[in-house]
């Protein structure tokens, strides 16, 4: 009807140009990243992958992830490339493996080097996009400069934690001191933790300084601070990692807190400045197309969840994964290393306790602020009938809570390398709400993914260095599944690898040492009980605690499981770069007896 009238038909072009222009145009785009977040705290991935609402620990809530997983499409197979913060926020970052970046623990890159391509936020720079970070990054890149290694900012707009911190918009914070009251110190102290107040006053909790000495003790009372401590080993007020307490602010005040505000501000701001502490900033520009990129330290320890969620989730009692010290038995020696350097199955009943409250309580409000700012991003765009997509990672890797007997990560288990991916965008042809991807996807897959959204030819010349697939052909299906997917790290526990199929996951020392560049077929020549192997059926094992690497009747199946292992990660473009006191970065190593190796392809019988 209304076409017939002459103002109907202007209407009705009106509305068909501008839904064409908003079809052309490039999405808005926000990354989001938690850190150290276990999958299971995630109650719609329990409810996909177990079929129940909660962890198999106990109570957990996640309404505003729900939200995303009921809007968007749940890659709910995915995988990290290492179970190490720096070298897994790499894979994200250049969308390339380990052994193709270089980058295995937590060592700077040099951009200068041969086989260094531009990360995520330059290349997406490059498309039109005006580019932000607020919060943690992890991506340690430099420019080697006139002999001397110095930052490299891959974001135009850059509001990162340690600034924030020292101006005391948070809740606790750690950084070198070269002063101390005003006075300059005689020496830095490294790492100096502090906790800030409610009315901003800072206590340095420190038993190296005499003006400070007892503030840890006051800290440990009053913030009910668990530290984490080796069986035999006496409790400190100021050593080991806080794995349990409550944070000296309220929420919305906490670290992560304020990158959700600062977030806000940007988007709020157009074109005029706006301060976050001692700095300022230029909001968006609502003319370029946005790409954000928020990197929350939820749950990542020290684990401090506001007053009013650490009393709502005291209220569970949980169910402590079980530890029996025969499992030790079997266990690689690498793997073995990390489980007694971060034991736990000697803590009381009571720390335990705590330490599981109050890791799903910190989660539970780190959802809120996940929620909020996919709401304010949503707003923004749609206020300036711009399309949009959020691309949400669920933990850099998982985490362990006495699984295995111990905590931490860097250890090649599912429950540390499961890190399912949602992505909801306001194309629902390319990400349909409420779909559910089951075929195995990686960490290497969100560049190319962002990258294609953003009308980059991903297929060109100009991107063939990347590894990963466009999740949107996955979801399609246009894309055949991948029969395993593949990691790396050296982060730790020692240079290992692992490559893991929907029956077993097979995980191996890859080198004898740290040493870039030394023995990069060391591999090849030893023999099978020198790497340390492990073999888990994942079927009738999903705990992976029986290892079968050395099991006659699984042997086969390990021995080709090394074999494809070994031939990609080290024979199918491997590099590695020289880094250290006397390094610069420069010197890169290659291995390529293997090229093509890498096709996801594996039949196991």
């Amino acid at each position: 009807m209304i076409a017939k009238t002459t103002s109907g038909v202007l209407l009705l072009a009106a509305l068909l140009f501008s839904t064409a222009v908003f079809a052309q145009q490039k999405p808005n785009v926000l990354w989001v990243l938690t850190d150290d977040q276990r999958y299971d705290a995630v109650r719609a991935f329990n409810q996909i992958l177990h079929g129940r609402d909660s962890s198999e620990l106990g109570y957990v809530e996640s309404p505003r992830v729900d939200e995303l997983v009921a809007k968007g499409t749940t890659f709910i197979n995915t995988y990290c490339q290492a179970t190490g913060c720096a070298p897994s926020r790499a894979s994200m970052m250049y969308g390339r493996y380990p052994f193709r970046s270089g980058v295995y623990e937590f060592e700077y890159h040099n951009n200068n080097a041969e086989h260094c391509k531009p990360s995520l936020p330059e290349q997406m720079a490059e498309l039109g996009y005006q580019t932000m970070h607020v919060g943690k990054l992890g991506f340690r890149i430099k420019t080697i400069k006139d002999g001397r290694a110095v930052a490299h900012p891959v974001f135009q707009t850059d509001i990162g934690f340690k600034k924030l911190g020292k101006d005391g918009l948070t809740d606790w914070g750690k950084d070198w001191f070269y002063e101390m009251d005003g006075k300059k110190l005689a020496a830095p102290i490294k790492n100096l933790e502090y906790i800030v107040s409610p009315e901003g006053e800072f206590s340095y909790l420190s038993d190296e300084l005499e003006q400070h000495k007892g503030a840890a003790e006051k800290a440990t009372e009053d913030y009910d601070l668990l530290r984490h401590y080796n069986e035999g080993q006496a409790k400190s007020a100021s050593k080991g990692m806080i794995i349990s307490g409550v944070s000296s602010q309220p929420a919305g005040k906490t670290r992560d807190g304020y990158y959700t505000h600062f977030l806000s501000e940007y988007l709020k701001q157009e074109n005029t400045e706006f301060s976050a502490g001692s700095r300022s900033f230029k909001g968006v520009d609502p003319t370029q197309p946005v790409f954000a990129h928020i990197g929350f330290d939820f749950p990542h320890t020290p684990v401090l969840p506001p007053a009013n969620y650490r009393a709502r989730f005291q209220q569970h009692t949980y169910q402590v994964p079980a530890f029996d010290a025969k499992e030790l038995e079997g266990m690689p020696q690498q793997l073995q290393k990390q489980i007694k350097a971060k034991s736990s199955d000697h803590f009381s009943d009571e720390e335990k306790q705590k330490m599981i409250q109050d890791y799903y309580a910190f989660c539970a409000y780190g959802d809120q602020l996940v929620g909020q700012a996919t709401d304010d991003f949503i707003a923004y765009s749609e206020k300036h009938q711009q399309p949009w997509m959020i691309v949400y990672v669920c933990g850099d890797h998982g985490w362990k809570l006495n699984d295995h007997g111990a905590v931490s990560k860097f250890t090649t288990w599912e429950v540390d390398s499961h890190n399912p991916i949602v992505i909801v965008s306001s194309d629902k042809h390319a990400f349909p709400a409420g779909k559910v991807v089951t075929d195995y996807t990686e960490f290497v897959d969100i560049a190319p993914t962002i990258l294609s959204a953003a009308g980059a030819d991903i297929e060109a010349e100009a991107f063939s260095y990347l590894d990963g697939l466009d999740m949107a052909k996955v979801a399609a299906e246009e894309i055949p599944a991948r029969d395993y997917v593949v990691g790396e790290s050296h982060a730790v526990i020692g240079p290992r690898a692992y490559l893991r199929t929907k029956e077993y996951v097979f995980s191996m020392q890859t080198r004898p040492d740290k040493i870039r560049g030394k023995d990069l077929d060391w591999a090849l020549k030893a023999s099978y009980e020198d790497l340390d192997a492990a073999l888990y059926n994942t079927v009738e094992d999903p705990k992976e605690k029986n290892n079968l690497a050395y099991h006659k009747s699984y042997r086969k199946i390990a021995e080709k499981m090394r074999a494809k292992l070994t031939d990609i990660v080290l024979g199918d473009g491997r590099v590695e770069v020289e880094w250290g006191s006397k390094a610069d970065g420069t010197k890169v190593f290659y291995s390529n007896f293997a090229p093509g190796a890498h096709d996801h392809r594996l039949k196991l019988k």
